[in-house]
């Protein structure tokens, strides 16, 4: 953004050009009114080339202007007067105009800078900085090298002169011949301080600095901003996250200003503390749940080991055939139990890997009651089936669903009447609803206790009907089949159904499933 060499040449080209053009109109002026032509050779006549070089310079007082004649010599200076008594004055340009120490300090420091920039020398027009070059003009007996550039000065092919001097001057310098027909009777060499170049690179560079300025101040407030709204809480955020992890902030470590935000920040301090939630809620059950298993598996086995203690004792074949007939249930039971067990504790792992895709759920239930009809004995209960045709798909696991609908299946079927003078039915009811599919299982059975009604749905919860044998279920079906709907997005209640005077008549589950 400060290297401005291309801005700062195009104002010195455009400098020198107007040099030249005021050089040669110098030495026009010179060649035609300070000659003298003898014996068609024009000679240069130095009393008459000083006042109108003088008079030519007058107007511009930023301007040095010499006069040489075809050897080099000095013939004339427009700085240099005769003054009182004959004496010879010579008049310096004048000062530079003051700036402030500020100013001057910026631009010193950009030359300097600029100067450490390495160039690729393909611009002509570039300032010696050096505050000991060498004045450009011409001086009599010096080797052939200045030999050679008065003769290139007299055929007009002297490139320009840019240095900058030691009290910070700009200072360009051009040579043109001055010509008197096709002969050369001098060299005009034109010197001026390029005052409006140097003021204008200065606005340039003060401007571009100004804007720097604005953008590094605007950089570092944004900087700020950015880590108190976004570093900060997120830091905030990471120790939270590592307190919840060392096991602290069971209640919520995430400071309350974060979940309170409306920003990406807040949805994140939220989903944190959800999912901190969730986790502290999957241990505790997880915890529960073992301590309900040992309970569980502790029954049986103190019935096995009542029932071995006493086989010891006693000698009678009928008593030890009862005894040996309980080992062999509690067996049973356990065996049932763990396999429970065992798949209640797969449930959530397997729904976690498990992707859900779309599975229509109307052959399901339609394979499921035809099973049934198909081995139902005489005087159990009918299964009926009611849907709409076509395909009622759902987002899910299609072997899980088999389960859910079988488990509820199966506890309608074992709580309904058996036998009577009337057969009992099950009815499986499945419609769409909305963004839902629903599967409705009722039966005629004795209903659920009020204040059971979500307790069923806990596990090793078993309430039977009556004269059912003890231990032939583990209590785990129904958690089961809530675990696996939830986890699939969806939601299962159970009701009674009662009649137009409020007297149960039956249970009702419900079952509803995201469409796909």
């Amino acid at each position: 953004m400060l290297y401005l060499d291309q801005y700062q040449n195009g104002l010195l080209a455009a400098e020198v050009e107007a040099m030249r053009t005021q050089a040669r109109i110098y030495a026009g002026a010179i060649a035609e009114a300070a000659t003298r032509v003898q014996d068609d050779r024009a000679t240069l006549v130095p009393e008459a080339a000083r006042p109108l070089l003088r008079r030519l310079v007058d107007p511009s007082p930023n301007t040095q202007a010499r006069l040489f004649d075809n050897t080099g010599l000095v013939v004339a200076d427009s700085r240099v007067r005769e003054g009182s008594g004959g004496a010879v004055v010579t008049e310096p340009l004048p000062p530079p105009e003051p700036r402030g120490a500020f100013s001057t300090g910026i631009a010193g420091l950009y030359d300097r800078l600029v100067g450490l920039v390495p160039r690729d020398g393909r611009d002509d027009l570039v300032v010696d900085v050096n505050p000991n070059a060498p004045s450009f003009d011409w001086q009599p007996n010096l080797g052939p090298d200045r030999r050679e550039e008065l003769r290139l000065a007299l055929e007009g092919g002297v490139t320009p002169y840019i240095r900058r001097t030691a009290d910070g001057r700009l200072l360009v310098s051009v040579a043109e011949p001055a010509r008197r027909g096709n002969q050369s009777v001098g060299i005009v060499l034109l010197t001026r301080e390029a005052r409006e170049v140097d003021q204008r690179l200065f606005e340039i560079r003060a401007s571009v600095l100004g804007i720097f300025a604005l953008a590094l101040l605007l950089t570092v407030l944004l900087s700020l901003y950015l880590a108190q709204t976004l570093a900060s809480p997120i830091m905030q955020l990471a120790g939270a996250a590592a307190a919840m992890r060392q096991g602290e902030g069971r209640a919520g470590s995430v400071p309350p200003a974060l979940l309170a935000r409306r920003d990406e920040i807040g949805i994140l301090a939220r989903d944190l503390q959800s999912a901190a939630r969730d986790l502290w809620a999957r241990i505790d059950t997880n915890e529960r749940f073992a301590a309900d298993v040992a309970h569980e598996l502790r029954n049986p086995l103190t019935s096995v080991r009542s029932a071995i203690e006493t086989l010891r004792r006693i000698e009678n074949p009928e008593q030890q055939r009862r005894l040996l007939a309980i080992i062999a249930d509690d067996a049973v039971r356990m065996d049932r139990l763990i396999a429970d067990i065992s798949d209640s504790s797969r449930v959530d792992a397997e729904l976690s890997r498990t992707v859900a895709v779309p599975v229509d759920v109307a052959p399901i239930l339609s394979t499921l009651v035809e099973l049934h009809q198909a081995t139902r004995a005489e005087g159990d209960p009918v299964v009926e089936l009611e849907a709409p045709p076509g395909r009622l798909v759902v987002r899910g696991v299609e072997g899980r669903l088999v389960q859910v609908f079988r488990n509820l299946l199966g506890n309608a079927l074992s709580f309904s009447p058996r036998g009577g003078a009337q057969e009992s039915r099950v009815r499986v009811r499945a419609r769409p609803t909305g963004t839902w599919v629903e599967v409705v299982v009722e039966d005629e059975g004795p209903g659920i206790p009020e204040a059971k009604l979500e307790g069923i749905f806990e596990r090793f919860y078993s309430e039977r009907p009556h004269g059912e044998q003890f231990g032939k279920h583990s209590g785990l079906g129904l958690s089961i089949s809530r675990q696996i709907v939830e986890g699939l997005r969806g939601r299962i209640a159970a009701e009674n159904r009662r009649d137009a005077e409020g007297k149960v008549t039956g249970a009702r589950f419900i079952v509803r499933l995201p469409v796909a």
